[in-house]
């Protein structure tokens, strides 16, 4: 596995918090569905960053715990959490190691969403196969497709990421490593049982300022990695989009793919 480092989403969780789009109601409802979640019970967020889907279950569960290794994320996920007055979640700094060792609990469901890839795969499966109960399981999400086209708007803005950050994509101390297995793969070879789901497509709208606020809340296009030299950045950025469009409106469809590790 690469080391990343310690700044890994350094400088991100401000923007994390306020421009990554946020998960369909779908996706609550499939989950809530697939495992009869009925308000009992823990649900682990294993990179939670900062806690908008674990927020979104509150309901669901007794209880919910948080953890992820960006103390940034952990302080704006306690925001957050103060801010929608949702007292039984927990927030952990560090990683699923060090968690696992002052947990008492098992959980009925695991989430790792946009997440998995930072990860020990193999080793954070086979840790988990203990902390999940009989029946429960871990559901990997992702918005990842392979064989998406690339609108206008997308191809401009991975043009001025790569010149204004450079040709490989940072991240860390390092550059980014893509997994070298397939998720289900992963999840074939461990302990757990997979199940692959799709859900359908839902309409995200963008603007120029969200844009660069989730450009922002990535790894790869951290603020910080610019400088002196953001205004500059959002400003040409700004220009090349309103020339594709002058309402500085864009819209995206997209797909949330869901890999369960199903424990029998």
């Amino acid at each position: 596995m690469t080391d990343y480092g310690d700044e890994l989403f350094k400088g991100t969780a401000w923007y994390y918090s306020r421009y990554r789009p946020l998960y369909p109601a779908s996706l609550i409802r499939f989950l809530v569905e697939r495992f009869s979640l009925d308000g009992k019970g823990h649900m682990l967020d294993l990179g939670c960053g900062t806690g908008q889907l674990a927020l979104r279950f509150a309901d669901w569960f007794e209880g919910i715990v948080g953890v992820d290794p960006e103390i940034e994320m952990i302080e704006e996920a306690m925001r957050l959490g103060k801010e929608y007055r949702v007292g039984n979640l927990k927030w952990f700094p560090g990683d699923l190691d060090t968690y696992k060792k002052t947990m008492d609990l098992d959980y009925r469901l695991v989430t790792i969403a946009k997440a998995f890839h930072w990860m020990n795969r193999e080793q954070v499966l086979d840790t988990l196969y203990e902390m999940v109960s009989s029946g429960g399981g871990v559901a990997i999400v992702d918005d990842y497709s392979p064989h998406k086209k690339i609108l206008p708007w997308q191809q401009k803005v991975n043009e001025l990421v790569k010149q204004w950050y450079g040709l490989e994509r940072r991240a860390g101390k390092t550059t980014y490593s893509e997994p070298a297995l397939p998720y289900q793969d992963i999840i074939s070879a461990s302990k757990f049982e997979l199940e692959i789901h799709e859900l359908p497509p839902y309409e995200h709208v963008w603007t120029v300022d969200s844009i660069i606020g989730n450009l922002y809340s990535t790894s790869y296009a951290a603020k910080r990695f610019l400088g002196g030299k953001a205004p500059l950045f959002e400003k040409q950025l700004k220009e090349e989009l309103l020339k594709i469009d002058d309402s500085g409106v864009f819209k995206e469809q997209i797909t949330i793919s869901i890999k369960l590790a199903i424990k029998n």
